[in-house]
């Protein structure tokens, strides 16, 4: 037993060493147990895109060339899971930040509704993975070249530091309208949820936003005792909360309740995977070039050209600017930003990220990009590349318990995502607001970001206001010609975008 041991503690001295001299933990601060609860978190936080990825896509089941619902929902599943180990294993070891990444809300969508119709434009799932292959080959280029880091030092101070904050609302959005508390309802298009019990209101809809904030005042409370871990033990204790009160309510006779928990299922981990190697795995490159059915419904060889270069650039533009976004916001919110207020390492991070692209592609699943739910990770001491391993090793075992991953309720990680969101407002006091020069910019940046539920959208009007009042004030093009050309282009490719392909 004594050997045992010694043999166990030897090993563990090994594996401290090294992950100490790959990601210096003691010159950042930090330690593996630290390291860990910020990648347990951040997979908390993030973890419902696996699920919902895999529900979006289920809209392109059945349509001719695709395979059916549930083998599409089995396809994707797999194929977000693994790009997802993939790109966070990338971003951890080369550019040793605490990021995650995984296929893009809003990028997915564009993928199924316009680049594929939804299936009725005759464009097949593996029509679509050709686009979000040359978006990920496009990627590639411009990171070798170091294109995408001049693009990046490019954007103008009064967008760059309006981003966090644009963010931040985003993503406290995001977490409300996943717990339901903020629904899309009447006039307004967005609105408080109805608690009204004597006007229909159900009881379930009430205990959920009462949990969501009771998640957000308990992590608050634990943060300012300096706890560590808060958010985690935040999103753990509402998870225990929602099925404690939940049981009570199937106990009592609450159908919602009681159909809830007959919806828990545990089925073969491992039939997924037979849909995953039969559809989705390699698909671009045996099914992906065949345009049969959209040439098909009437379209011809010019039609197919000028939707191949609109929609890759349509896919280019908004992953580029999400990540380099995302990569900013996350990084400024942990103080993680070098001594010249730039990303460190950010070409490598964005190598990962155009990598992991190819290949979602090549695994069948939609452009992968870095979650700003890692800053859920961040906020809880993530510092290091290891909070990414870790993320990545929660991603790999969920590829096997997906009931496992779906049982954390949206009012848990809704509370995470509403807290962080608190978080990263503090940029704002960056902004000179007497200062309509640089005001304005910042206030389109974060404005569009959140109204339009694009991150690239917020950048990309930012970056247009920022041009078109610089040139009316006659200061474009005077200080640093060659910077203030960049951004002039990169200005003008989004209106490009707004105009083909929006």
């Amino acid at each position: 037993m004594a050997n045992f041991k010694d043999t166990v503690k030897e090993t563990w001295g090994k594996c401290e060493a090294w992950l100490e001299k790959t990601f210096k933990l003691g010159e950042n601060k930090t330690n593996v147990k630290t390291e860990a609860i910020a990648g347990v978190t951040t997979f908390m936080a993030m973890v419902y895109i696996l699920f919902v990825n895999a529900e979006m896509f289920q809209a392109l089941g059945g349509a001719p060339g695709n395979p059916s619902a549930t083998e599409m929902y089995n396809t994707v599943y797999i194929a977000t899971a693994i790009s997802a180990v993939i790109g966070t294993v990338l971003i951890g070891l080369l550019a040793k930040l605490p990021l995650a990444q995984a296929s893009g809300m809003g990028l997915n969508a564009f993928f199924v509704f316009t680049v594929c119709g939804a299936g009725f434009n005759g464009m097949t799932y593996a029509n679509g993975l050709l686009f979000i292959l040359l978006d990920g080959i496009i990627f590639l280029l411009l990171t070798v070249t170091g294109l995408r880091e001049k693009i990046f030092r490019a954007i103008p101070d009064s967008v760059k530091v309006a981003i966090p904050a644009g963010i931040g609302l985003f993503i406290a959005f995001i977490g409300l309208q996943n717990a339901g508390i903020v629904v899309d309802e009447g006039a307004t298009l967005v609105t408080l949820v109805s608690m009204n019990l004597l006007n229909g209101a159900k009881l379930s809809t009430v205990f959920t936003v009462f949990a969501t904030f009771a998640g957000v005042l308990a992590i608050t409370v634990l943060q300012k005792k300096e706890v560590k871990g808060a958010v985690l033990w935040g999103i753990l204790g509402t998870t225990v909360l929602y099925y404690v009160v939940a049981a009570l309510g199937a106990l009592l006779g609450s159908i919602t309740f009681t159909e809830m928990f007959k919806g828990i299922t545990i089925q073969n981990p491992f039939a997924a995977f037979g849909d995953f190697f039969e559809h989705g795995f390699f698909s671009v490159f045996t099914k992906g070039f065949d345009f049969s059915g959209y040439l098909g419904m009437g379209n011809n060889a010019f039609d197919l050209i000028l939707t191949l270069l609109t929609g890759a650039f349509a896919f280019c533009m908004v992953d580029m600017f999400d990540t380099l976004g995302t990569l900013f916001g996350a990084c400024s919110r942990g103080n993680l930003l070098d001594e010249n207020g730039d990303v460190p390492n950010l070409n490598k991070a964005m190598l990962a990220d155009a990598v992991a692209t190819c290949a979602g592609a090549v695994c069948g699943t939609s452009t992968v990009t870095t979650f700003v739910e890692s800053s859920a990770g961040i906020a809880v001491g993530g510092k290091t590349g290891l909070t990414s391993m870790v993320t990545a090793i929660c991603f790999f075992i969920a590829m096997f318990f997906s009931p496992l991953g779906s049982l954390i309720p949206n009012c848990a990680t809704a509370a995470a995502l509403i807290y962080v969101g608190v978080l990263m407002m503090n940029c704002v006091t960056k902004v000179d607001w007497l200062n309509v020069e640089t005001a304005v910019p910042a206030f389109a940046t974060i404005a569009i970001t959140v109204m339009t539920y694009s991150i690239s959208y917020g950048i990309g009007i930012g970056l247009v206001a920022d041009v078109a009042i610089r040139l009316c004030l006659g200061k474009l093009f005077k200080e640093n010609k060659t910077t203030d050309i960049i951004t002039t282009v990169i200005a003008g490719l989004f209106l490009l975008m707004f105009l083909l392909t929006h």
